[in-house]
């Protein structure tokens, strides 16, 4: 909870959906577990490359979409730590580094699967580094993992709004 009142203060203009986020996690305990059938939070990563020229996503195999690398907390509050261990099993990438703060906030619908009802995901993204070899490893989650440049993610309209978002801040930041 901390972490996204820190994150208010940094991204005032994000405030709906920190306020959307602070709201869920305040009138549900759990709202870390999946088991919490109208939505849960998740962790997310913005994983660059050493270079911090690239960003490394995922061709996500349920929704089919690419996307940052990210899941489920499982019940872990500390959800810098879930998006590297997430970062780390869908990439079998090592040496990797998170940053503590918030990077991105997103809530999103996410459609009935199987016995899964329609439900939201409340998520909590945070920036990610690659100091080793960026050589990955496809999990079987996604359907490939690729480097994608972040300089012509901005103005990739078949890219989602979201990574379009992250890539515009990641440049930002980087200036």
């Amino acid at each position: 909870m901390n972490l996204l009142n820190e994150y208010v203060e940094s991204e005032p203009e994000n405030g709906y959906s920190t306020g959307l986020l602070i709201e869920f996690a305040k009138l549900h305990e759990n709202c870390c577990e999946r088991t919490l059938m109208i939505g849960h939070f998740t962790g997310s990563c913005w994983l660059v490359s050493k270079d911090g020229e690239r960003v490394l996503l995922t061709h996500h195999k349920k929704l089919e979409r690419w996307l940052q690398l990210g899941g489920h907390a499982d019940g872990d509050s500390d959800l810098a730590q879930v998006a590297l261990r997430e970062a780390e099993e869908e990439s079998g990438l090592t040496d990797l580094i998170v940053e503590p703060g918030i990077f991105d906030l997103e809530r999103h619908l996410i459609p009935a699967r199987g016995k899964d009802p329609e439900h939201y995901h409340h998520d909590v993204r945070f920036v990610v580094h690659s100091t080793g070899s960026e050589e990955y490893i496809v999990s079987d989650e996604s359907h490939a993992l690729a480097w994608r440049n972040i300089s012509e993610l901005v103005d990739d309209v078949e890219a989602e709004e979201s990574i379009r978002r992250m890539a515009r801040k990641w440049l930002k930041r980087k200036k």
